[in-house]
């Protein structure tokens, strides 16, 4: 893709910030009308919820003063939004939220999109990962999972959602692998949501499933599941104050960036008080980083990503 095609953003839940095409413009960003807020998923899901949350701050808070609408692109991973992002080329009223996939997906090979293919605005919070187990299993600690799965990587089975190599498989098989686990052998079953991964693990169809914090806490209040490690650097505030962290256990974790499209419009969204309720709400960790910053982190990511991917053996470029 040109220059020219490196319009704006894409962002957010579990994922990864990218932004408007020219820094400068970025920077000066003023919309004349409506501006299309482009969720790559269909309407109700993590994405969309964060998509219409920031539509509704920059409203209420008169961050943006032109009218806002979310429109959903869902498909292909949100190869859809980014293409139709791209057919507006240059024009700062499409702004995208997208997304880790826009790190995963070209090494994959499911699109030729990837994030340096737009340019990075923002980032605004970190998103983590869990590892949990049905309350009745014998796997007790990380350590009981590491033990068992590097005496036979195979004989567990290890839900994610919704695609192999994805950010919620990257979760499980990062911290694994520092544990000395041949992750390569893991047998890895993807549902298509992190609630059908939940809804087999207590069936007893999986043993182990890796997903997003929000989607575990209601079954681990209820008594019926066990997390085991979470992918923070630290121990999470909240309800997930008791599950301890794969770092603390001796194992490297996985952070997930998630971010936001002009830079200042998202700077000041994450200085609300209604934002940092919602980080709240979802286990979130507020971590703006401005659009140099937020590029180094992509950057960063891409590679540690495309070397775990090619060691699983689902790196196709």
């Amino acid at each position: 893709m040109n220059s020219r095609a490196r319009t704006m953003a894409r962002w957010i839940v579990t994922s990864v910030a990218v932004g408007f095409s020219l820094q400068a413009y970025a920077q000066a960003w003023k919309p004349e009308r409506n501006v299309e807020i482009i969720s790559g998923t269909a309407a109700g899901g993590a994405v969309d919820r964060a998509n219409r949350t920031v539509q509704r701050i920059w409203q209420e808070k008169k961050i943006v003063e032109v009218p806002m609408t979310v429109v959903n692109k869902p498909g292909g991973g949100n190869t859809i939004a980014w293409h139709y992002i791209n057919s507006h080329a240059g024009d700062g009223h499409y702004v995208s939220i997208a997304p880790y996939t826009i790190l995963t997906n070209k090494i994959v090979g499911t699109s030729p999109i990837t994030w340096s293919d737009f340019t990075p605005i923002s980032l605004l919070f970190n998103e983590y990962l869990t590892i949990a187990v049905r309350a009745d299993s014998p796997i007790k600690t990380a350590a009981d999972l590491v033990e068992r799965l590097k005496k036979d990587p195979g004989s567990l089975s290890i839900a994610v959602a919704s695609t192999l190599g994805n950010h919620i498989h990257i979760g499980a098989a990062k911290p694994l692998k520092t544990a000395g686990v041949d992750v390569k052998r893991l047998k890895v079953v993807a549902f298509k949501s992190s609630g059908e991964s939940i809804t087999n693990l207590l069936g007893g169809h999986i043993d182990v499933v890796s997903s997003t914090t929000p989607n575990v806490v209601a079954q681990m209040q209820a008594g019926k599941i066990r997390v085991l490690a979470v992918t923070s650097s630290k121990r999470l505030p909240g309800v997930l104050a008791a599950v301890p962290t794969w770092t603390e256990q001796g194992h490297k974790g996985q952070f997930l960036g998630s971010p936001g499209g002009h830079e200042d419009a998202f700077r000041k969204l994450s200085q609300t008080e209604e934002w940092n309720r919602e980080l709240a709400v979802n286990q979130w960790e507020g971590n703006y980083l401005g659009s140099r910053e937020a590029a180094k982190f992509y950057a960063t990511q891409y590679a540690e990503i495309r070397e775990l991917l090619t060691e699983l053996g689902l790196a196709k470029q």
